[in-house]
This record gives structure tokens, C-alpha cells and sequence, in this order.
């Protein structure tokens, strides 16, 4: 299996929510395919373009070591798409790294993964994660198992370090299949 992660993106996706991780997972040696619901230039929230090179539809999870899942207004549309939420659920039943940050946990929340975990995401998803059984945090970085949620982009640098942390140290992943 080739080291290469799964990103979420369409349009109003929060850029730097997905361009700093992208590009310090790239610097420690993974790759980083984006999926969108097609092939095409999508714009984040603050004008920066990213370039799906996947269809969404086509995406399988057996195919990267992760998932990240900015935010921005973007997880809010994709959340209604199942496929996204079959492939949310896929990563986290293969227990491969699933990490989100801000409001990308409306994602995982909708894919109904989060009951009893350890998860932060923005203050304005609080009651949301909450509500969908998770334990909120209010740190800059939450690792719970194979998932690693952070609140903001001020948080950006725990976050990415979350990352290439639980990627690079065999002892920090779990094994085995995790029973919910």
C-alpha cells in the first residue's frame, strides 16, 4: 500500500485546514490524493483553489494509510452524500487514521463513529459532538485511538504534528479490528 491519504474538498473548504496538513504530511513523506464529487478546481472560503484528482464515487478505502476531513463550510454539504459517509465509517472500522479538524466533524458525526470518543472540533460543533455521543475536549489536539480532532486553524501546527506522529510511530496505532 502505497503511504498516501485521502482529503475531502469541495467548495468553501477552510484552506489552510487542508493546505497546512497537506503540505507537512508531504514533507514528511506521504502523499495526498483530494476527492471531490468530481474532477474539477474547487475554491476554499478564502479564495485558495484545490484540484480534486478523484471523483468521490471512485474513492476506496483500502487504497490510503488516512483521512482528512477540513473544515469550513464544506463538511456541511458533504455530510449528505453517503458515500463520504461509507468512507468515514470504512476508515474508522479498518482503524486507519481519520483526523478532522474544526467544523469537519459534522462528517464523522454523520457517519455515526464518534459515540464514546475523545474529540474537540470548533466550539460552534460542540453540542453536535456532543450530541452524537463524543466526549468533548477543549484542547488543541485530540487523539483518541485512530482518531485525531482539533478545534481551529490556530491549532493547525498540534494538529498536522498529531498526524505525521500517529503515521510515523508503529506504537502509537492501534491493531485489530475496534469493537464499538
Amino acid at each position: 500500500m502505497e503511504q498516501t491519504l485521502l482529503a475531502f474538498v469541495d467548495d468553501l473548504y477552510e484552506d489552510l485546514e487542508l493546505w497546512y496538513p497537506k503540505l507537512r504530511l508531504e514533507e514528511s513523506g506521504f502523499g495526498m490524493r483530494l476527492t471531490g464529487p468530481e474532477i474539477k478546481t474547487y475554491t476554499g472560503k478564502h479564495g485558495y483553489p484545490a484540484t480534486s484528482d478523484l471523483r468521490i464515487a471512485q474513492a476506496d478505502s483500502r487504497d490510503y494509510v488516512g483521512l482528512l476531513i477540513p473544515g469550513g463550510f464544506m463538511p456541511d454539504k458533504l455530510r449528505r452524500i453517503e458515500k463520504i459517509l461509507e468512507l468515514t465509517r470504512e476508515f474508522m472500522d479498518q482503524r486507519k487514521l481519520v483526523a478532522f479538524i474544526c467544523h469537519g466533524g459534522w462528517i464523522p458525526i454523520s457517519a455515526r463513529v464518534l459515540k464514546g470518543r475523545r474529540a474537540t472540533g470548533s466550539l460552534g460543533i460542540k453540542d453536535d459532538l456532543e450530541n452524537a455521543g463524543a466526549v468533548w475536549v477543549d484542547e488543541p489536539v485530540v487523539v483518541d485511538d485512530n482518531l485525531v480532532s482539533s478545534r481551529t486553524p490556530r491549532d493547525l501546527p498540534a494538529f498536522a504534528k498529531a498526524m505525521v506522529d500517529y503515521l510515523t510511530d508503529d506504537d502509537a496505532r492501534p491493531t485489530g479490528p475496534r469493537v464499538r
